[in-house]
């Protein structure tokens, strides 16, 4: 199938699937352009953490022209809360799945429409570098994931699996920063930006739900 397709020299996607069972993402980057890492997704919290984690698993073997994927998006589909379906677009985003979506697009709502057309959520996803972004701390159910961007920017998400309310930080040292680096935060679902933010990024959220942002270092 790969080389019938590349025999047509037309620009097509090849989209592999067998569930990971036989780690395709050691091999699959040489004949399509992504490949299933996990088995399908259900809509509920604990699948798409599961799928989240299985994927991340595989993130250095991730790139331009080859990328894991975790299966479709869920959001919309009624199984989580906002906050989660939030959680999920933003940690599909950071590991440059394919953004999927797997909601009847003819009935969703507007909370739907808002994550699943977040376009700087979006833009972290298709980001010219193209490098899956990862887990890089965890604490208890508190977890930091992170990936660089192009322009040498870091795509940064604060991701709180427990269920309640918690703080979470990370400092610089967790996401590949120089201890002296001053950036400027934009929070992607606030739309807000954060100036000369120095040391470490820390943020209060909200049980199963996520912070995430680009930082841009302004010195």
């Amino acid at each position: 199938m790969s080389k019938a397709l590349l025999n047509t020299r037309r620009p097509i996607f090849y989209s592999l699937c067998e569930w990971g069972q036989d780690n395709p993402a050691t091999w699959a980057s040489s004949i399509g352009n992504s490949w299933r890492t996990t088995g399908d997704i259900k809509d509920t919290w604990e699948s798409m953490t599961s799928r989240a984690d299985l994927n991340d698993v595989w993130a250095s073997y991730a790139g331009p022209g080859g990328w894991n994927d975790p299966d479709m998006l869920e959001v919309g589909n009624e199984g989580m809360s906002t906050e989660e379906y939030r959680s999920h677009f933003s940690i599909w985003a950071l590991a440059k799945a394919p953004l999927l979506i797997g909601c009847d697009i003819r009935s969703m709502d507007d909370d739907t429409f808002e994550i699943l057309s977040n376009k700087e959520v979006i833009e972290v996803n298709q980001d010219k570098l193209g490098v899956q972004g990862k887990k890089v701390k965890k604490t208890g159910d508190l977890e930091v994931w992170c990936g660089p961007l192009s322009e040498n920017r870091v795509a940064v998400v604060l991701w709180n699996r427990g269920s309640s309310k918690a703080k979470i930080v990370a400092d610089w040292s967790d996401i590949g920063l120089n201890s002296s680096a001053v950036v400027d935060a934009r929070d992607l679902w606030m739309h807000s930006t954060m100036h000369s933010v120095r040391h470490q990024l820390k943020a209060t959220v909200e049980a199963h739900a996520c912070k995430m942002y680009t930082l841009t270092h302004t010195t």
